[in-house]
This record gives structure tokens, sequence and C-alpha cells, in this order.
């Protein structure tokens, strides 16, 4: 087998691999062997056809057959004898059995990966506390999610849910499907396209409403995108929100048997402070990919890149397929997401070659302790730490994300770090979006 390989951009990569017309023959004599076992002919017994006439019925297909098959078993050994890794699967061309069998694949190759300047990287390390107002806070916002809601015999208002029914026309076509029928809508969260819910303020059960508002232009639906509808309303119930006492029953319902004030707002921060370091660990790791992904400049190959912009589609894909939208109904230009996916092969590949360059392994230790802080928030810990371990693939997802951060915290220890001190709201706001 002899081999060459031709640079033809800084990562795309020509590579010929010719094998002797002897090696060919030779396979192809071992399959017209096997084949003469097989075949049945007219006017032979099974077994007995001569070798001729096999070669003369099948020299087309095996001779394809072991091209195919030259191509699997040469491809890769000229990839080790030429040192290279390619990054996704090449194009075969110019197959060629004039003289012998030869063909070229193209592709192209991971890039070379500097390192250099990493005691350079400009870190920022955000610091914060739960205070005790963030506890209020947060308590109110566990009130809230167990409102309850009474029904009223009154003109609706701002934070009320009123039920309707309701149909909608733009440009004479009714966009509802017919009417909707008992629909839920709490005034004031924004739920409906702007001046819907703000037309629904002032009705009693019993009332009914035309009004006409526009959809946004940057609406999901480009059909409904920009356009005036009218809508129709029948108002079928109008309920006020009504939020619970924090008593004893209250505090018990987030299983603290205890069921006193100081025992909820010690569980409530304690749960906070967990959730507040996660997020902090979150924000330092952003700033030191932002910082790497500055720092090193890479060229990057256009398979991996095509691969990840694949991967963050998909959901999306898979939303228009449920609503029955076409992706140019959503209005997903790929650009967006070439531009994400070329930040993640970058920062994957270069966290790679710093793992390797500085053998960090993985601590066992840590992703024990990764998945227990993970259980903590469940209702029976032991059964999901039990669930993570239970399972290498699910188990092997925590082991990558532990390794990641141990990779960060390597080079924070590197970084040039300064510190800013926020408020738990601001930190907390920032991580959950």
């Amino acid at each position: 087998m002899q081999v060459s390989v031709e640079k033809t951009s800084e990562l795309s990569r020509k590579m010929t691999v010719s094998v002797p017309e002897s090696v060919v023959q030779e396979k192809m004599a071992t399959r017209f062997k096997s084949l003469a076992r097989e075949v049945k002919v007219d006017g032979f017994r099974p077994g007995k056809v001569p070798a001729h006439i096999v070669k003369k019925l099948y020299g087309d297909r095996v001779r394809g057959e072991i091209a195919g098959d030259l191509i699997q078993s040469t491809y890769y050994e000229a990839l080790q004898n030429q040192a290279l890794k390619p990054a996704g699967q090449p194009y075969i061309d110019s197959v060629d059995e004039s003289e012998g069998f030869k063909y070229t694949a193209i592709f192209e190759v991971y890039p070379e990966i500097p390192l250099e300047g990493l005691d350079q990287l400009e870190v920022v390390r955000s610091l914060s506390s739960v205070e005790e107002a963030d506890v209020d806070t947060m308590i109110e916002k566990l009130r809230t999610q167990k409102l309850t809601w009474t029904l009223v015999d009154r003109s609706a208002q701002e934070k009320d849910r009123i039920t309707i029914n309701f149909s909608g026309i733009a440009d004479e076509e009714n966009f509802t499907n017919g009417k909707v029928e008992n629909y839920s809508v709490e005034i004031g969260a924004n739920q409906m396209i702007p001046g819907f819910e703000e037309n629904l303020i002032g009705l009693q059960a019993g009332a009914s409403k035309n009004f006409t508002t526009t959809f946004p232009e940057e609406y999901g639906n480009t059909k409904l995108a920009g356009k005036t509808a009218e809508f129709e309303v029948d108002v079928v119930k109008v309920e006020e929100p009504t939020l619970p006492e924090i008593n004893e029953e209250f505090i018990k319902s987030y299983g603290l048997e205890e069921g006193t004030m100081e025992s909820f707002r010690a569980d409530v921060k304690t749960n906070m402070e967990r959730e507040l370091a996660n997020a902090l660990q979150a924000r330092l790791k952003n700033s030191v990919m932002d910082a790497l992904y500055e720092k090193i400049q890479i060229s990057l190959p256009s398979p991996l890149i095509n691969e990840e912009a694949e991967n963050l589609m998909k959901p999306y894909i898979e939303t228009a397929k449920r609503q029955k939208l076409s992706l140019e109904d959503l209005q997903l230009p790929r650009d967006v997401f070439e531009a994400q996916a070329k930040r993640r092969v970058a920062l994957g590949l270069i966290l790679g070659e710093v793992i390797q360059k500085n053998a960090i392994t993985l601590d066992d230790n840590k992703v024990r302790s990764t998945v227990e802080d993970m259980a903590k928030s469940y209702e029976s810990p032991e059964e999901v730490v039990n669930w993570y371990y239970s399972d290498k693939s699910r188990l092997n997802d925590v082991q990558q994300m532990v390794l990641e951060n141990q990779t960060v915290e390597w080079l924070v220890a590197q970084a040039k770090v300064s510190e800013e001190t926020l408020p738990f709201s601001e930190v907390m706001e920032k991580h959950q979006r």
C-alpha cells in the first residue's frame, strides 16, 4: 500500500491510497472460491461451477465488494501511518482501477491548539451571600406558588384569573380553529400578546367583548407576526388569588415535621445557599470560558461545527414538528446556531487539550459529592444517588461535568483573578436566564 497526502488548506487534507493489483486479485480469488461453493448455475452440480464461469458471472460485483472492503481497511491504516486525526467522515473521490486499486479521501483534520498565555487569562470571580431579606423574598415566592383561586362576583382586575371562550380573526381568516373554550388567563402575567389582557380588565362573568390588537413583529408564527387581529371574548368566570398563611400546616407541606418558622427559614436559607454556590460556580466558569475563547484562536473543522449546529437545532425542530410548523415559520437562521456551535466546538477542543497536556484526571470523590449534592433537593436522596450509579451513561454525564469543573479550577489557578461582590438577587436572576 502506498499513501500520499496533500495539504489543500490549513485543515483540509487530500490523501491518495494505492493498493497493488496483486492484492486485489488475491482477495478476488478467495471470494470466487467461496462463491463457487454457494452459487447455482444451470448445467452444473452445486459446488462444481468452474472458476472462470463464476468470474464471468460475478466479476464486477466481486470487484466492487473488494473495493469497498479495501477502502474500509486501508483508510484507517493509512491514517495511522500518516499520523492523521480526521474530524468527521471522509469524502471518497477518484476511485481508479486501471492499475491496481487507487482512491482519494478528502477530509479535515483537528487543529493544532496552542496553550501559551494561560497565565494571562483575566477572570472575574463573583462573591455573594444570602441575607435575611433574601430569605423573606424567597418565602413570599413559596407562598405565591401555593396560592389558591377564589370565585368572585365582580369585574376582573389586575392579578385576577379570568376564564374565557374566545376566537380570533386576522386577514379575514380564523386562526384559533373556531373558538377556544375555557381558557384561563392571569391578568398582568403577560402570557398573551400585548393589549389582550388589558382588554379583559373590567369584564364580569357572562360579559362579552370584541376588540382588536396587533401581534408583535417578532411573533413566532410568521403568518400572524405584525398582523392586526380581531378577538371575540365571552367571560366564563373571574377568580381572585388568595395567598396561604405561613402556619404549621404550610411549613410541614415542605417536609419539615417540626413545623416551626425557625426551622423553615433555616431550611429555605440552606437551599438558597446551595443554589447560590452553583450559580457563582457557573458565573466563574462562564468568565473562564469567555477569557479562554478570546485568548486562544484556532481554526475549526467544518464537520464538527455542522454536527454541533444540528444538535443545537434539534429541540427547535422537534417543537416545530409538534406545532406543525416549518423551520421557516419559526424563523431560525442557521448562522445564529453556527456562532454558538463554533464557540462550543472551540472550547471543547481547547479544554480537551488542557486536560491532556496537564494530565488532569477525574476525581471520583468529587463525582460522589456532586451526585450527593444534586440528590439533596429530592425526597429520597439515597435513591437518587443509586439511580445515577446504577447507569453508566447517567454517571458519565456527571463525570464529564466534574472533569470540566476540575479543569476550570486548574485554569483559575493560573489566571489573573479579580473579584466583585453582587447581591443574591442579581446573581440568581442572571443564572436563571
